[in-house]
């Protein structure tokens, strides 16, 4: 479980993030969704201690994020940023190798081989594992950085907007890795996502951020309505009854 109590951060006395309290369940996908500047990233950097809290505590199962040691913690949570991503002359393997850092320090055993291995192939990347980054599209690209963070075998995985960039086809493939990934391999996700039908459709809990508070949260069901979205997104919003279930209709 990741439990945050009153954790605040303060940009300027008109502008925060919080004071937030949030209990996100062991397991599944769990769906950060909101308009632009609610705090979604903001949010999740600091789960990840990527960014520091000016109040309040966050503990991802039982650690407390402000004081475990990162040696440790690297081995509770891993996080993907969409800035920090790079291209360089780095093969597939190299990069997802990155990943285990904090087990073999630089000096990759059998053991290490075997999970760069497994997650290579995870997502579908072992005909590219030794060709370059700079050799890829974007979408294989986002496969490589989302394998890299799953072969650091961390239960808590946090992903900011990795359909950031993505197209259509990309974007489902993308979720469709990610809910296995959830499914079979027990991870427990916290994704951050500006389309509300993938949250709806993938995700196994919804949290509804505006002006920097948690406005909702709960299961697709309830947060996929009209009066919910139309409120948090300050837009109309219609929510019907797709062939997979609810869809959001905006204009």
């Amino acid at each position: 479980m990741i439990t945050l109590a009153e954790v605040l951060k303060e940009y300027s006395s008109e502008v925060a993030i919080g004071p937030v309290d949030l209990e996100i369940p062991r397991g599944g996908i769990t769906a950060l969704v909101g308009p632009n500047g609610a705090g979604k990233s903001t949010l999740l950097t600091m789960i990840g201690r990527l960014m520091g809290m000016d109040a309040g505590t966050i503990e991802i199962a039982g650690y407390d994020v402000a004081s475990t040691a990162s040696k440790d913690l690297a081995k509770i949570v891993s996080i993907l940023r969409q800035e920090n991503h790079f291209i360089t002359r780095l093969t597939v393997r190299q990069l997802v190798a990155f990943g285990r850092f904090p087990y073999s320090k630089g000096r990759l055993t059998v053991a290490d081989e075997k999970i760069i291995s497994e997650a290579i192939d995870f997502l579908d990347l072992d005909a590219l594992e030794n060709r370059y980054l700079d050799q890829l599209s974007g979408g294989q690209r986002q496969r490589a950085y989302v394998a890299m963070v799953l072969s650091q075998d961390t239960e808590y995985v946090l992903l900011d907007e990795p359909l950031n960039n993505l197209d259509m086809r990309h974007s489902v493939q993308m979720m469709q890795h990610l809910h296995r990934a959830a499914e079979e391999l027990g991870r427990t996700i916290v994704i951050v996502l500006h389309d509300i039908n993938f949250a709806g459709h993938y995700a196994d809990r919804i949290c509804a951020m505006k002006d920097g508070r948690v406005a909702e949260f709960g299961p697709p069901e309830e947060i996929l309505t009209d009066d919910v979205l139309t409120r948090v997104f300050d837009t109309p919003v219609r929510v019907i009854d797709g062939p997979n279930g609810p869809l959001a209709v905006y204009y």
